[in-house]
């Protein structure tokens, strides 16, 4: 037995026959010397190889299995280590993992538990950033007919990135030294395990405000750093939250020389976080000069303006004719009118002055008393025959003439005859029906009484007799 199980102390099973000097272990205590032997003698190693059977248990944990050409061997790694993992394992992705061996007693199997994985070599990793660039451009993301054009001046600038790093205060500083904005800061991880999803999470949540704090630009933004500290701008989910959001995105992760997945979708990509500011808002001291230079111009356009409109004035004053030469001839007629005014005026009123004497000659006393006593007998004359047993005869044969007429026009009216038993046939259509032709052409006819109307069909054809005479009734005892 080896050395390092000798300290051991064995459990005997059952009685040792006489003559044994090995006694045997349960397969609990092999099984527990094997695990404290492995962990002892491999409690720190690295292993290269591909990934195989990846599978993320609903507890957080996740199952994998190391292999090369030759031999595979079982991983799990713990769910506070695989926060830490800054890229998404899958099948066929070649890695570096270090942790220690141990054993799994219920199969009797070893297996690696891992503390920390990376890709193996920058080359892998390259070739896993390019699979994924190909396959979300096939799926259009990263189309330039998606881009759209930034705001000329935002009133509210998103950013999303960590809140306790150099960039944050690059952009605020930049911002206010250009023109100061209204920055609303999504604090996330910007690398390991939790940072995609806190990005997609501060994306979606930047796209779904609304009001007074909805963002018109959106900054995502971090510093440089390795390609595996960009991982997370590289996963998929983060590249479709940007490619999908409503609001305008400038990307600004690393420096100039880094390229991330989220450059490609994004509107706009900024080599660093600092130029990110620059592109996000004009500079105010180049505005407001711009706005002075445009006033001047406004304002020397519309002295310009009015310098031409009262040269034009001017030009045109001089043309017209003075008023001497257009009123004098105006002037000359009205002295002229005036002049035939008061001559007409003095012949009206000598013609008017005869006219009065000899009316006043006319009007002597004994005339108007003469005119007034023949008025006066007329009006005697009228007033004797105005004698109320007069009016009053006349009033009644008057009203005997009207009733008589009355009478008259009402043996005239059409219903008048329906008192007396006749019945008056119309068509239901409208139209009077005054003969049998014309019933049977109208088919369906209306019988007008005194008291109402009734709807009747006419029949084509006359009604057919009996073949044989109708019998007898029985009388009634």
């Amino acid at each position: 037995m080896d050395s390092s199980l000798s300290h051991t102390e064995p459990k005997l099973l059952a009685e040792e026959r006489s003559g044994d000097n090995a006694p045997a272990l349960s397969v609990s205590t092999l099984s527990n010397l094997l695990k404290r032997h492995v962990e002892g003698a491999f409690s720190h190693v690295r292993l290269r190889g591909e990934i195989s059977g990846w599978k993320r248990a609903a507890s957080g944990h996740a199952y994998l299995k190391l292999k090369d050409a030759d031999a595979a061997i079982d991983g799990v790694i713990w769910k506070g280590v695989m926060s830490r993992v800054a890229f998404a394992p899958a099948d066929g992705i070649e890695v570096i993992v270090t942790g220690k061996l141990t054993t799994y007693p219920a199969r009797s199997n070893y297996q690696i538990v891992i503390e920390s994985m990376e890709l193996a070599g920058e080359g892998a990793l390259l070739a896993l950033l390019d699979a994924t660039r190909k396959r979300l451009a096939a799926d259009g993301l990263f189309d330039v007919s998606r881009k759209r054009p930034l705001p000329f001046l935002p009133r509210v600038i998103g950013v999303v990135t960590s809140p306790t790093g150099a960039v944050i205060r690059d952009i605020l500083h930049r911002l206010a030294d250009r023109c100061p904005t209204r920055v609303i800061v999504w604090p996330v991880l910007v690398q390991g395990g939790e940072a995609p999803a806190q990005i997609v999470a501060a994306v979606n949540g930047f796209g779904a405000l609304s009001g007074e704090n909805r963002p018109d630009l959106v900054i995502v933004a971090r510093g440089g750093g390795s390609v595996e500290d960009l991982w997370s701008f590289n996963e998929e989910a983060v590249v479709r939250a940007v490619a999908a959001c409503p609001i305008p995105i400038i990307s600004a992760i690393g420096h100039e020389t880094d390229t991330t997945l989220c450059d490609f979708a994004a509107d706009l990509r900024a080599p660093t976080p600092t130029a990110a500011a620059e592109l996000a808002v004009p500079v105010r001291s180049d505005l407001l000069g711009h706005l002075a230079a445009l006033h001047g111009r406004s304002v020397r356009a519309t002295n310009r303006h009015h310098e031409q409109a009262r040269e034009r004035v001017s030009l045109t004053a001089r043309r017209l004719p003075s008023v001497e030469a257009l009123l004098g001839g105006q002037r000359q007629r009205t002295d002229d009118l005036g002049e035939r005014l008061r001559r007409g005026l003095a012949h009206r009123i000598e013609r008017a002055r005869g006219s009065v004497a000899r009316s006043s000659g006319a009007l002597r006393p004994a005339l108007l008393q003469n005119l007034l006593a023949r008025r006066s007998e007329n009006l005697v004359q009228i007033r004797s025959r105005l004698k109320p047993q007069v009016l009053t005869t006349r009033v009644e044969q008057a009203r005997g003439r009207v009733d008589a007429l009355w009478r008259l026009a009402q043996s005239f009216h059409p219903d008048a005859p329906l008192k007396r038993g006749y019945a008056r046939v119309e068509a239901r259509k409208g139209g009077l029906v005054t003969s049998v032709v014309r019933a049977h052409a109208a088919g369906a006819l209306s019988l007008h009484f005194c008291d109402g109307r009734i709807d009747v069909q006419v029949e084509r054809s006359a009604p057919r007799g009996y073949s044989s005479p109708k019998p007898e009734q029985p009388k009634l005892l």
